[in-house]
């Protein structure tokens, strides 16, 4: 057995681990009232990490480690994996800068919350990198374990409390399915390496139990990714959770979601697509749909916030469907321009929430009368989720999906899509109608904490780069 370690492989999330501890070391020492040098070394931690991963985008080539002789490796630095942890990171400066808001207004201690959330990051920088089920199992729990710590911080509120507990037991229920279907595919194989697991799998493609096993992975990551049926508890915890916990959902745990399934179908087990491909192609109707439907109910921003994503899960999923070529391109490249867009709605909505607490849609009536600014940010934000200009963005985004799922053969998904699309039209058209809506009462201008309106500026300008220029992600993805 040969066990070899590239420390530069693996230097972005062993950056944000060392931050993690470094957090928890000046937690001690701070004085209490106190808040922002630990965000600063946070935000430090996630920029070193991201120097990591543009620096082995700059060097090319692929990096493997933690390599067993005759086996497979552990740890592998691709595209694929640099592209995903870009984005985690990407998202992570957002998540951190909307963390300073939230701490500075709030009676949450942050050297906990700064540390839970270095640790979420890791698992997700470590995720789209793993190559061994173990790996995959342990990287995903070190993203899900910390996010209902973090929803549990914010203390004394009922709704916190009640998300964090459907959060964790979420989190327990699909980790034993997912282990139980990681212990069937070891058991009729005898590897845990993706790469390998194909090919030993195919004597036992015929078998019940290695049915079992395929279904039961895709519904761990299902849970994940709140895929229908397991969507049941995003809407409670969006509203319920702190909303740079929200973000952190919608965006870091969804992408690292995504990366683990990607992996196991694309890379473990193109050998059985005949099995799973049909229900993921069913699994991505029913998301997309379901997801859309519920939006359309939603008086309160954060829940239709989440359902909403809930329904971009089921035009990610819709490329997996398709039997080989450059679905895997076309689910991450959608993944990267949903997250900027989103993560902007969700700045937007954290910077009106400080003067809006019931967080309803209609306290965003008349906002362009006395918050132009972010009126006009949140529009731009919702028109790309719609697809419609001048947020082209979404508009690339879910082409690039149409005609993957068009090609690949599935005519009926794309007609559910672009149905759901249709559906998708109303609500997010009727917010942002709300904000250049004349109100009774316009909002009062209130000057939004600097952190809030660099995490908007940010998004604003990478979704607007996504607009003019697409080509910046096809070509990086594809």
């Amino acid at each position: 057995m040969i066990q070899s370690i590239d420390y530069v492989a693996i230097g972005a999330p062993l950056a944000l681990a060392l931050a993690a501890g470094l957090v928890l070391l000046l937690d001690v020492f701070r004085p209490r009232r106190t808040p922002g040098p630990l965000g600063l070394v946070t935000l430090a931690g996630v920029v070193v990490a991201g120097g990591f991963v543009a620096a082995q985008a700059l060097g090319g080539g692929e990096r493997r480690t933690f390599c067993t002789a005759g086996a497979g490796c552990s740890f592998v630095v691709d595209g694929f994996t640099l592209v995903l942890s870009g984005l985690v990171l990407g998202a992570g400066v957002v998540v951190v800068l909307l963390s300073m808001t939230e701490l500075a207004e709030r009676r949450i201690p942050p050297g906990e919350w700064y540390f839970l959330l270095l640790c979420a990051l890791t698992g997700a920088v470590l995720l789209p990198a793993a190559r061994d089920l173990a790996t995959l199992v342990v990287a995903l729990e070190l993203v899900s374990l910390p996010v209902f710590a973090l929803t549990a911080l914010k203390r004394y509120d009922g709704r916190a409390s009640e998300a964090a507990l459907k959060l964790f037991l979420v989190s327990v229920i699909s980790t034993a399915v997912t282990l139980f279907g990681v212990s069937l595919l070891y058991g009729l194989t005898g590897t845990l390496y993706l790469e390998p697991l194909s090919a030993a799998l195919s004597g036992a493609a015929a078998s019940g139990a290695a049915s079992v096993a395929v279904v039961l992975v895709l519904a761990g990551f299902a849970f994940k990714v709140a895929a229908v049926p397991f969507h049941f508890w995003a809407g409670d915890v969006y509203q319920g959770a702190p909303v740079p916990v929200a973000a952190l959902l919608s965006v870091v745990s969804k992408a690292a979601g995504f990366a683990g399934l990607i992996l196991i179908l694309t890379v473990g087990l193109p050998g059985q697509a005949a099995l799973w491909a049909p229900v993921v192609a069913v699994v991505a109707a029913l998301t997309m749909t379901a997801g859309n439907v519920l939006a359309l109910r939603q008086r309160a921003a954060l829940r239709l916030l989440a359902w909403s994503s809930v329904a971009q899960s089921g035009y990610i999923l819709a490329p997996l469907a398709v039997i080989g070529g450059s679905a895997r391109d076309a689910s991450v490249a959608y993944l990267v321009i949903y997250a900027a867009m989103n993560l902007g709605a969700f700045a937007v909505v954290m910077t009106v929430s400080r003067t809006a607490a019931r967080g309803e849609l209609d306290d965003y009536r008349g906002l362009a009368f006395g918050r132009p600014g972010a009126a006009v940010a949140l529009g731009f934000f919702l028109l790309c989720l719609a697809g419609l200009p001048p947020g082209l963005a979404g508009l690339f985004a879910k082409v690039v999906v149409f005609r993957q799922i068009v090609e690949g053969g599935l005519g009926w998904l794309a007609v559910v899509m672009a149905v759901n699309t249709v559906i998708g039209l109303y609500y997010y058209i009727a917010w942002t109608a709300r904000l250049f809506t004349p109100a009774p009462a316009p909002p009062a201008p209130v000057s939004a904490p600097v952190p809030a309106v660099l995490a908007v500026g940010i998004a604003v300008l990478v979704t607007l780069a996504f607009s003019v220029a697409p080509q910046l992600v096809l070509a990086v993805v594809g």
